[in-house]
């Protein structure tokens, strides 16, 4: 996405962190990708897929822009819920910048308001992306944007669509040339600070999202057990599926093995054309009951155990 916007090689070089907050489903992941230009944080129609703090690194000129794709902010009922929260909280305290996106479909509503209130509160440069701009009219949008502007105190407002990548140039450019001077974070070629181990775990609890949205509860986590480097260049991959019942092991293996052999071949083909090079998947599924109260899966995942 970078390549192409114009670098004066004189230029002193940039870098810093972007944090993108929003309500469950206003596109995060999917404008993380667009404007890295790979896929590194995972996407689904099932609300709060994004659970840790995911890092996405886009090369714009001379400028390392990290934008940290923090957890959808929502009103917390149990304890992972307000570890997701206090996550995304914590990554928009912690930014240079807060680039503030939304669902232009569902406008101010009762996710987006509170998030509105306290962002107004919040001491850091502050980017408004108004998501999704081919869903609705252009008088709609203006309205929006000069509603949300009356509330917070934006720098700037960016008209996008993330599915499309609309706008999201534009968008790019902007972060290029307002984020502090300074030496890159990360090598040239990195796309993502996550380990390898994690993002093939991310990529196949988005297949299981993918395939069982309508039948398996949020209540599921995936773990990489095993990762081992084959002489062939291949490599051997464990991983665990994690739900809380037997009733939801039953639904993830499906009759006769076939619904985990079909999340298996997917999330085995998306790893190879990652990797490049040949990967062998293993899934195992296991119930542990409240995991969502174990202290080590939040571990796992990047998050804060919440001790309340």
């Amino acid at each position: 996405m970078g390549d192409d916007i114009d670098a004066d090689p004189n230029a002193p070089t940039r870098a810093g962190f972007v944090a993108l907050i929003g309500a469950p489903n206003a596109g995060k992941s999917t404008l993380l990708n667009q404007l890295v230009g790979a896929k590194v944080s995972i996407v689904s129609h099932k609300v709060q897929t994004t659970r840790a703090i995911m890092r996405g690194i886009a090369m714009a000129g001379r400028a390392q822009v990290i934008f940290v794709d923090t957890p959808g902010i929502f009103q917390p009922k149990r304890r992972l819920d307000r570890a997701m929260v206090d996550t995304a909280w914590g990554g928009a305290a912690d930014a240079d910048m807060v680039a503030l996106l939304i669902d232009v479909k569902k406008g101010i509503d009762e996710d987006i308001a509170p998030i509105v209130e306290r962002l107004r509160d919040l001491k850091r440069r502050k980017i408004l992306i108004l998501n999704k701009i081919d869903t609705v009219k252009r008088e709609s949008l203006l309205a929006l944007s000069a509603d949300l502007n009356a509330r917070v105190d934006f720098d700037a407002t960016f008209m996008v669509s993330a599915l499309n990548g609309s706008g999201v140039k534009d968008l790019l450019r902007h972060f290029s040339k307002t984020l502090p001077e300074g030496p890159w974070l990360y090598p040239e070629d990195q796309i993502s600070d996550l380990p390898m181990r994690m993002l093939a775990a991310e990529i196949t609890r988005e297949k299981v999202f993918l395939r069982l949205h309508d039948e398996l509860p949020y209540a599921s986590t995936v773990e990489t057990e095993q990762w081992k480097e084959l002489k062939d260049g291949a490599v051997r991959i464990e991983q665990v599926i994690f739900v809380e019942r037997e009733s939801q092991r039953k639904i993830v293996l499906g009759k006769g093995g076939q619904t985990i052999r079909a999340i298996s071949m997917a999330s085995r083909e998306e790893l190879q054309g990652i990797m490049e090079r040949p990967v062998h998947l293993f899934l195992f599924v296991k119930v542990r009951e409240n995991w969502s109260d174990d202290p080590e899966r939040y571990r796992e995942m990047g998050l804060e155990y919440p001790r309340k």
